[in-house]
């Protein structure tokens, strides 16, 4: 019995110097770090929880003998329990101590979803890339003529662009000089930008900038559908607004979604519609090639409204948010810049061609919305496909936007300004609830009161495509891995960046004053 006391002893003592020497340890170094001398590292933190799991699993056997022993010897088991009970550092919520390193990665690799082909990641590449808002890419031409067709093929070269370098942020040179993952998202890497002084800033503009364009998707996908219905049935006695409410009704049970399992089912039929759709309207304006206005297509800006197009071009292309996760998910991921390549070469094609084929069609009569051009014997039909689409598709940036403001503002164990939104069963509370409808009712009331899709579309890619697909890209390739960049690395960048705030600016400007003459005057599509 001496000897078990000594060795629970001497067990308690070994417990809490390691515990205090690895305290220490780690507050010197985040205490260094803030003041700008070096930063912790993320293999250094993984050095500590690595031995945080080994001295918790070498303690684990230590009480597992000891309670073998006690019992054995007839001993005080309610004493070893308490041991347990007390070791408060290793339990959460009172549930017990969490598994150990290896047994929690292998759990983890269980419940992960199963890794992604290149051509299932490009898959999903072209689905962002080549959705509804194509529609309004033949109205960019009507703006710009040749150079509208530049720009569709400049914005594909220097979005696949800033998708790489982004990509390379998340990787870090360990000590053999090989490419290590240290980083998971766009957040990371923006808040790795602004250590140390302000860790998290770069991930706050980074969620701002994610929620303004997932929101002004979701209004654009009702703004689409009422304007749609409004010109498939243009005898009917029902205005664009009506439409757009009655849209937004069908969308209410999006507030009730957990996930998102029932409505990716439609996300390949409803892709396959949308392509069937382009061909029609290609084959259409194929069959009118004789009566092609070629003359109309020239090198002419309109400088009032070419910056909306510059909005609109940049806002078909936008897919770096969720490429930090694509190639992470990836099976191969040394094969995500050939996928880039070719779904960014097929995206500026197929782009170009319809935008081109259908100005020619229409040429100064081309509206924003070009499928409202088409004859009303076959607008109809195609139109309500395309309504279809853009409520299946709704559910998808509302539910992220959700997400996003759930984590940002609705997470008690972030320390958020709000209580969380599910209880203990997991069900959602009244206010989570109403965050959800409110959120609906925030994109009716938009699409209603500012019912513009070329300008809404040239705003969001402006202010939010800009920046998320050209400067911040550049910006923080520049500043995590400038020491490692070659000179016309450097150049790109740079002339990325300075190109990109200017489209975004002026593409800023001229939209807001499009959309308050619209409002002035009482525009409607």
């Amino acid at each position: 019995m001496a000897h078990l006391i000594r060795s629970k002893f001497q067990n308690k003592l070994s417990n809490a110097a390691t515990s205090v020497s690895n305290k220490s340890t780690a507050k010197v170094s985040g205490m260094m770090a803030r003041m700008g001398f070096q930063a912790a590292t993320d293999e250094e933190g993984l050095g500590f929880a690595a031995c945080d799991d080994l001295d918790y699993d070498h303690r684990q056997g230590l009480q597992m003998d000891i309670m073998k022993s006690d019992e054995m010897s007839g001993g005080d088991i309610g004493e070893g329990n308490g041991m347990a009970a007390g070791d408060s550092h290793y339990q959460r919520d009172g549930t017990g101590p969490p598994l150990s390193a290896s047994k929690a990665s292998g759990l983890g690799e269980e419940e992960k979803s199963p890794k992604i082909t290149a051509w299932e990641a490009g898959w999903n590449v072209t689905n962002a890339i080549q959705g509804m808002f194509v529609l309004g890419l033949p109205y960019a031409i009507l703006h710009g003529g040749y150079l509208g067709l530049f720009l569709i093929i400049f914005a594909a070269v220097v979005c696949c662009y800033t998708g790489k370098i982004l990509i390379a942020c998340l990787y870090e040179e360990d000590e053999d000089g090989q490419l290590v993952r240290v980083r998971d998202s766009y957040v990371d890497i923006a808040n790795a930008c602004c250590q140390p002084r302000f860790p998290s800033l770069g991930g706050h503009i980074v969620n701002v900038a994610q929620i303004i364009e997932l929101v002004m998707t979701c209004i654009l996908y009702v703004v689409v559908s009422g304007n749609l219905m409004y010109n498939s049935f243009p005898t009917l006695p029902v205005s664009q607004k009506s439409w757009a409410i009655m849209a937004t009704a069908a969308l209410l049970p999006c507030a009730f979604l957990k996930n998102l399992k029932s409505v990716s089912k439609f996300s390949l039929l409803c892709t396959i519609a949308h392509f069937v759709i382009n061909i029609l309207v290609i084959a259409y304006c194929l069959s009118r090639a004789r009566d092609w206005a070629w003359d109309k297509v020239k090198f002419y800006i309109d400088v009032k409204k070419f910056p909306i197009s510059i909005g609109i071009i940049v806002f078909s292309y936008t897919s770096q948010i969720f490429l930090p996760s694509l190639e992470g998910n990836m099976v191969k991921p040394s094969e995500f810049h050939c996928m880039m390549n070719w779904t960014h070469i097929a995206a500026c094609v197929l782009k170009g061609l319809f935008a081109l084929l259908a100005y020619l069609t229409w040429a100064d009569a081309t509206k924003e919305v070009i499928t409202d051009n088409l004859p009303s014997t076959i607008r109809a039909v195609v139109n309500l496909f395309l309504v279809a689409k853009a409520l299946l598709s709704y559910p998808l940036p509302f539910f992220a936007a959700v997400e996003v403001l759930e984590k940002s503002f609705f997470c008690e164990r972030e320390r958020t300004w709000f209580p969380d939104c599910y209880g203990g069963d997991g069900r959602l509370k009244a206010w989570g609830l109403t965050l959800r409808c409110t959120l609906v009712v925030f994109t009716l009331l938009m699409a209603i009161y500012v019912p513009h899709f070329a300008l809404l579309m040239g705003l969001t890619g402006s202010l939010t495509g800009a920046g998320l697909c050209f400067l911040l890209p550049s910006l923080f390739h520049l500043k995590l891995l400038w020491r490692k960049l070659l000179w016309h690395h450097v150049f790109f960048d740079v002339a990325i960046f300075v190109i990109g705030g200017i489209c975004a600016i002026s593409g800023f400007i001229h939209s807001m004053e499009g959309l308050v003459e619209a409002y002035k005057y009482g525009i409607e599509d």
